[in-house]
């Protein structure tokens, strides 16, 4: 259980720690989620969520791809961390400060379906994301995992990636 808060002494905005998954299915292919919530309400976006206590990265990362999207992967490893610096939303909403730390994972089974706080989850090709509207450093992120982990480092020998 996290501390409780001391009403007494307010605790001053601090950045929160938050996983995004880079999702690959050959032959390059990145799983994208439409987010429900702000920030960036109504978006194509990595999968990703806040970590919950006493989790590691590592299961945060599979839990919210899992929650999000119903599909299972295996991790390839850290891509990067990036600064979420985002304003306050047309509605009043408070401004907000992730700190993203981006894995790549290789899928491994299931079909892409919507779940929690997501109201769409698909594949993409590579070539028809410049099309839509995404965040400059989710692009980044993607092209990093793309360019260090291409396919033919984890496609298995029947050529999908996918274990069962």
């Amino acid at each position: 259980m996290p501390p409780a808060p001391d009403p007494t002494h307010p605790e001053p905005p601090r950045p929160r720690p938050a996983v995004g998954i880079i999702c690959l299915r050959a032959p390059d292919e990145v799983l994208l989620i439409r987010r429900g919530k702000p920030p960036r309400a109504g978006e194509w976006s990595l999968p990703g969520g806040r970590l919950e206590w006493g989790e590691t990265l590592h299961d945060a990362a599979l839990r919210e791809l899992r929650e999000e999207t119903g599909v299972a992967a295996v991790l390839l490893g850290l891509t990067d961390v990036v600064d979420g610096l985002f304003p306050p939303d047309a509605g009043g909403g408070p401004g907000v400060h992730y700190v993203l730390i981006d894995y790549a994972a290789r899928w491994t089974g299931g079909e892409p379906r919507a779940g929690d706080d997501a109201t769409a989850a698909r594949f993409f090709r590579r070539r028809d994301l410049d099309a839509l509207g995404l965040w400059r450093e989710t692009l980044r992120v993607i092209d990093a995992a793309l360019a260090r982990w291409p396919p033919e480092a984890w496609l298995d020998d029947a050529g999908t990636g996918a274990t069962g």
